[in-house]
């Protein structure tokens, strides 16, 4: 069923339609009915229906300019417009609204009807070409390259989980099959041109060498190319590029890390040897940590990184391993930026089931394979990340923690991994009740403020939701669920209310005409005000003063 709002200031015609159509049979549900164009767009935005059928002539707000608001704020909602014969041409001129239907006035059950059906196929062919199984595979295939170049790079980026890694491969046609994987990243030297050739740059760029070519892209396309070619003529592993350099991910068989890395930096070396044969140019291969694990990828990118950097202290034109460089007994444990961005949002919004189940996480495996420094190292960085927490969230850390808290000396009096998960589980869990705290009191403020605002304010005709955000800073989407959540009502309807308890207030205690007390309270349009008040009070204004008096 298509949801449907109708709209005309005649009862007769509404009740009319309602009646005649046989809305179940058609697919449709007439869930609103509305006699104005601002009251049917406060019921368009609470319901968001599929349709709006609205009438042109009508008071308050017309049926174009509902049309316009409509169009403006919810694109995807069909309108059908209800037009007289002297209007049709007017109504040809909101061409630009791009209304979905006419129907001339007037019309029938059936010509109305008519009209639906149109709109509902629409809808049914807008859905179904979304839902187009085909085109989305085409799209998808002549997408492929970008998408398979995405996983790679998020690949190399952060930590993904194991199934994720492998399901993307597998749809991408990527194999990472293997029991060590080892990244390595190319870059081109820039070295100094002899000032003797400078002299003849111009007609040595004319050569068929990329040596003196100034197009760098041309030179990293040559060098993912003659990449490629070798890579799988040996059958390594992945080529492509990411940071504008060519990086080559090594996927080895064998699970000694020793063997991994020689079989890996003996393909580079041939890559390399042929660049400078062939395309006449040098490049520095850095290469990171083999890893036992897939998911870790992005540890040995990072590695191969900080290798390439070394090129500084010993030269290009070489290959450089970071186990070279930088000596390790054992692997790195690393709180790298998915564990940092995973323990912040745990402690600014999660849970503390969440929290524990983030800190068995955080020590999974790290018992037996890191140093002593290294695990130091990590419980500092996690103590960082949780500092750091406080502080984004203006946390008061004495309040917190408590007058005597000296967090970076504590970690030294542990004694097992264990006790250290407990502590630092203990502090993101008083952290977090302590941010759930303020930012319900925030809201609570801010909604104070708001209604306090509304209240000073109500009898400005000009009154919106956007101008008590922009009293408050913040935007409407945020202030609109804050809001309803803490009173119960969306921020109109508080606004309406207020204006009619001002209004009984008025015409209870005073002699004011109705045109006065609109005003009063913020209506530009008495009529509009006395439709309001019937339809929140019950009665019309003049009926509400009277039965005030025979109450006294």
């Amino acid at each position: 069923m298509y949801k449907l709002i109708l709209v005309d200031d005649e009862e007769d015609v509404r009740e009319g339609v309602v009646r005649e159509v046989n809305w179940d049979a058609i697919g449709f549900e007439v869930i609103e009915k509305a006699e104005n164009g601002r009251e049917a767009l406060e019921m368009v935005e609470r319901l968001q229906p599929d349709v709006v059928v609205t009438d042109i002539q009508m008071p308050f707000m017309n049926g174009l300019q509902l049309a316009e608001a409509i169009r403006e704020r919810f694109p995807t909602i069909k309108l059908i417009i209800l037009t007289g014969h002297d209007e049709f041409e007017y109504a040809q001129r909101a061409i630009k609204l791009h209304i979905d239907e006419y129907v001339l006035k007037p019309f029938s059950a059936q010509e109305l009807i008519n009209a639906l059906l149109k709109v509902k196929g629409q809808i049914q062919e807008e859905v179904a070409h979304r839902e187009n199984v085909q085109l989305l595979m085409e799209h998808y295939r002549k997408s492929m390259p970008v998408l398979k170049e995405n996983f790679l790079a998020t690949l190399m980026n952060r930590k993904l989980p194991r199934e994720e890694v492998y399901q993307k491969a597998a749809n991408y046609g990527i194999e990472l099959n293997g029991r060590s994987f080892v990244a390595a990243v190319m870059s081109i030297d820039g070295a100094l041109i002899p000032e003797e050739e400078l002299e003849n740059r111009e007609e040595l760029s004319k050569s068929v060498s990329l040596k003196y070519s100034a197009d760098q892209a041309l030179k990293y396309f040559a060098l993912l190319n003659i990449t490629e070619e070798i890579v799988d003529k040996r059958r390594l592993g992945l080529v492509f590029m990411h940071h504008d350099q060519v990086v080559v991910l090594a996927a080895r068989e064998s699970e000694d890390r020793e063997t991994a890395l020689q079989e890996t930096m003996k393909v580079l070396e041939e890559v390399r040897q042929n660049v400078e044969k062939y395309l006449k140019f040098t490049l520095t291969v850095g290469i990171g940590t083999v890893m036992k694990d897939v998911t870790k990828i992005s540890y040995s990118y990072e590695d191969a990184v900080l290798a390439l950097d070394y090129r500084l202290i010993l030269g290009n034109n070489r290959i450089i391993s970071i186990d070279d460089v930088e000596t390790r007994s054992v692997e790195k444990v690393r709180f790298d930026d998915v564990k940092e961005h995973a323990l912040t949002r745990c402690i600014k919004v999660g849970t503390n089931q969440e929290i524990r189940e983030t800190m068995d996480e955080l020590f999974q495996g790290i018992e037996g394979a890191v140093s002593v420094k290294d695990y130091q190292i990590y419980l500092l960085e996690i103590l960082t990340c949780i500092l750091k927490a406080a502080k984004d969230s203006n946390l008061n850390v004495d309040e917190v923690f408590g007058d005597n808290f000296v967090p970076f000396t504590e970690i030294n009096k542990f004694t097992s991994l264990e006790e250290a998960k407990h502590w630092l589980a203990e502090l993101c869990a008083s952290m977090m009740n302590h941010i759930a705290t303020d930012r319900q009191y925030t809201y609570k403020n801010l909604v104070e403020m708001a209604k306090d605002y509304t209240k000073n304010h109500y009898h400005e005709g000009d009154i919106t939701i956007n101008k008590v955000c922009s009293h408050l800073h913040i935007s409407a989407g945020y202030f609109s669920s804050i809001f309803k959540k803490e009173t119960k009502m969306t921020f109109v309807n508080y606004l309406n209310h207020i204006r009619m308890e001002a209004a009984k207030e008025l015409l209870r205690t005073t002699d004011m005409k109705a045109l006065e007390i609109a005003e009063k309270v913020g209506y530009a349009d008495a009529n509009y005000f006395s439709f309001s008040f019937r339809k929140n009070v019950g009665v019309s204004p003049k009926e509400y003063r009277n039965n005030s008096v025979k109450g006294q």
